[in-house]
């Protein structure tokens, strides 16, 4: 993935032990229920001193949040998986998986195969994808120049 003057401040934790994963899940998000039959959970980390900032802004979430996209699109492409969660209690998280104080978690997501049988939370992403609430292109995208 591209970074800031190629400084790659990300790293992944890829949590894999059952156990690791039954103590992880409690600090990640909201409704948890259909969280915990994942192969693994990713754990996007960024370290901020080795990023750099643009335009006084610091860069490492937006380094770390492309390297996770390009995880995505890769699990994605081998039929795994994936949902972004930006909901979590860094420092309990930071306790459990060792990670330094200087780092940052900026995201997480589980990874694993889709269950064959439609699940509840597969059938609500559907419909939240599918969802009227959802903007129009001519309100996400313009050409040329910026529009009301």
């Amino acid at each position: 993935a591209p970074s800031l003057r190629n400084k790659q401040c990300w790293k992944f934790v890829l949590v894999t032990d059952p156990q690791i994963k039954s103590k992880l899940i409690p600090f990640m998000g909201y409704n948890k229920l259909w969280l915990g039959n994942e192969y693994a959970i990713a754990v996007a980390c960024g370290e901020p001193d080795k990023s750099g900032s643009k335009r006084n802004l610091p860069y490492f979430m937006v380094d770390v949040a492309i390297a996770m996209e390009h995880l995505v699109l890769a699990a994605t492409a081998l039929g795994i998986g994936t949902c972004w969660i930006g909901a979590f209690d860094e420092e309990e998280i930071k306790k459990l998986l060792k990670i330094p104080d200087h780092i940052r978690i900026v995201a997480l997501s589980p990874l694993g195969y889709p269950a064959a049988k439609e699940s509840f939370v597969g059938t609500v992403a559907k419909k939240v994808a599918k969802s009227k609430k959802r903007k129009p292109l001519s309100e996400v995208f313009t050409y040329n120049q910026w529009e009301n």
